[in-house]
């Protein structure tokens, strides 16, 4: 049978053992802390990281918000001012279309009596005097095919009208010698036309051996008398300003008398 041993520790021993356990846990709960407070310095710096990149994002997106808030009182401004435009501009039109729809109109009632003062106008040179004819029948033709274009205003096919009657105003005040072709009873002959206002017509033939004057009441041409053809002769120079303003002797028609 075995005989077991038994150990006996000293106190001093004992002690010194129990102390460096005691400080090996103790070093250990250190560490720990200190462990766990670096990392909690760690999680706190990146924390803060975070949080100042969160602060500089909510400033950019303030000042952005910021911005956007300008341009959209800008643009809503701007808007505004585009509308009241609009309406102005719609306004516009609406007179503009008042208006073409009047002057429309006013054409339509301006053409017919247009059309009449060009009628006048050619009987009352049917009636005249006949000198120039063919420059006034060249004036009427204008004026005729002038009605038919689109493309002349209303306002200048008056203008015009009334200008062809300020011409033929022009003549009843005015001395006037020309060269034209007369038409009698035999062949045409080139002669020297002298107009004395709307009083008096006159012609003499260019060897001066032949005068006469037209006769309203009859509408045909009358032989001047061979004493006259002098005098007829003076008046075309002095209508051609060849030579000074005379006394003219020549026959003229007596004014009609109206029934």
């Amino acid at each position: 049978m075995k005989t077991k041993r038994r150990f006996r520790l000293k106190p001093g021993l004992l002690g010194l053992g129990l102390l460096f356990a005691a400080s090996a846990a103790a070093q250990q709960a250190v560490d720990k802390a200190l462990q766990e407070q670096l990392s909690a310095q760690k999680q706190g710096t990146q924390t803060q990281k975070r949080v100042d990149k969160l602060d500089d994002q909510t400033q950019a997106m303030l000042e952005e918000y910021r911005s956007g808030t300008l341009k959209l009182e800008d643009l809503s401004a701007y808007n505004t001012q585009m509308e009241r435009l609009i309406d102005d501009q719609k306004a516009e039109m609406s007179k503009k279309e008042i208006q073409m729809r009047d002057i429309i109109e006013m054409e339509r009632q301006l053409a017919p009596f247009l059309q009449r003062m060009i009628d006048v106008l050619a009987e009352f040179i049917a009636l005249d005097t006949p000198f120039l004819p063919d420059e006034r029948q060249q004036r009427l033709q204008q004026l005729t095919q002038m009605m038919h274009r689109s493309d002349v205003s209303v306002t200048e096919k008056y203008r015009r009208i009334m200008e062809a009657y300020r011409v033929e105003a022009e003549y009843g005040h005015t001395l006037e010698a020309y060269q034209g072709t007369l038409n009698g009873d035999g062949e045409p002959r080139s002669v020297e036309f002298l107009r004395l206002g709307r009083v008096g017509l006159y012609y003499l033939t260019l060897k001066g051996d032949e005068g006469g004057y037209w006769l309203r009441s009859d509408k045909q041409w009358v032989p001047l008398d061979a004493s006259l053809r002098e005098a007829l002769e003076k008046a075309i120079r002095v209508a051609k300003k060849q030579t000074p303003p005379d006394l003219l002797i020549l026959p003229i028609m007596a004014p009609e008398a109206k029934p």
